[in-house]
């Protein structure tokens, strides 16, 4: 082995050891961000009752606290904080730009606009929203991509990245002026629902909501791992990934559908939390840097990190009320963005 070779080893191990540092590092930080948000509400549980519940000892106030109210809301905010963090990093990752997610591109606002036209036509109460929810979120999502999309396609160029952003502003900007449109229409209760779900309430807070949303993670989350050396390679432009042998315009559909899918199933659950999906890829980006292989791993626990614990604040703060977990995600997101774009400028 040369000292070339022996240097790129040891480089490649210094590598390894951050990611792996990093991503059980956040892994910690979920399971400490879990077990304050058990221990956090309006109705007092200690770390004990909390433990002897947790293992059948609990009264069945206890019980119906924890096991009703809590848990769910918990899982469901962890599993929408990975999800949106990951949408975000593909899309980052497919147009090269950093300051991309899926809100900016408009595909936040066509699943909204879904769950309101259901909300319109079949109320807030309907069992079967828990399931059809996330398709039908995924239906206006899906619709909204491939728009953009085809706005953005050039014969003999394919997708240029600058014109996708550009694109999807426009479209994110037509679609929350027809929904604006829209609410004006609504009855009072139904008024009040979308109103919370925009500011980015996570509604869906209980166990139905859980394993409507949960198998779709289940599938996209591995897949986007899978994909993560494709990522890569796109990122280092299309001619070099042509060269390499990557088939780039299917490539970027296939993420863009994952994206889409990923961001589509949490926004149904959880309403527009923005900034997730931008925050959350630039953090773990400063910690693993920019290879995907390490990248994904570490966004998916930012993200799951940032919205369990922008949820607990939410909750808490202004006891015995509570502010969309959205507006919180928002009040770190902002200056964060502020401060990306100033950066941009330099």
């Amino acid at each position: 082995m040369t000292e070339l070779q022996k240097k790129n080893e040891a480089y490649r191990r210094k590598v390894a050891i951050r990611n792996t540092t990093v991503v059980i590092g956040c892994g910690v930080l979920l399971i400490i961000s879990f077990i304050i948000s058990m221990n956090t509400g309006y109705t007092k549980l200690s770390p004990l009752d909390t433990l002897r519940t947790l293992f059948g000892g609990g009264t069945d106030k206890e019980n119906l606290i924890l096991f009703d109210f809590r848990l769910p809301r918990i899982i469901v905010s962890i599993l929408v904080g990975a999800g949106l963090a990951l949408s975000g990093c593909i899309i980052q990752g497919i147009s090269k730009n950093a300051l991309a997610d899926p809100g900016l591109l408009g595909i936040n606002a066509g699943a909204g606009l879904m769950v309101i036209l259901y909300v319109m036509f079949f109320g807030t109460q309907s069992f079967l929203s828990v399931f059809t929810l996330p398709f039908l979120a995924l239906a206006g999502a899906g619709v909204t991509a491939v728009l953009i999309y085809g706005l953005s396609f050039k014969k003999g160029e394919g997708i240029a990245p600058m014109r996708l952003i550009l694109t999807g502003v426009a479209v994110q900007s037509g679609i929350s002026a027809l929904t604006t449109l829209l609410v004006v229409g609504l009855d009072e209760t139904q008024f009040d629902f979308v109103a919370t779900w925009q500011a980015g309430s996570i509604w869906g807070s209980n166990w139905k909501f859980v394993l409507a949303l949960l198998p779709w993670l289940i599938l996209l989350i591995p897949y986007v791992l899978y994909k993560a050396r494709i990522l890569d390679v796109l990122n280092l432009g299309d001619q070099v990934a042509y060269s390499l042998g990557a088939s780039v315009e299917k490539e970027r559909r296939r993420l863009l559908a994952a994206s889409v899918a990923l961001a589509a199933c949490c926004v149904a659950v959880s309403g527009s939390i923005s900034f997730v999906g931008l925050i959350a890829p630039h953090l773990a980006r400063r910690l693993v840097g920019p290879k995907h292989g390490g990248l994904l791993p570490a966004c998916t626990l930012t993200g799951a990190v940032l919205v369990s614990a922008a949820d607990t604040i939410a909750r808490v703060i202004v006891q015995p009320s509570e502010i969309p977990t959205g507006i919180m995600v928002a009040i770190i997101g902002a200056p964060y963005f502020l401060y990306l774009l100033a950066k941009n400028r330099q």
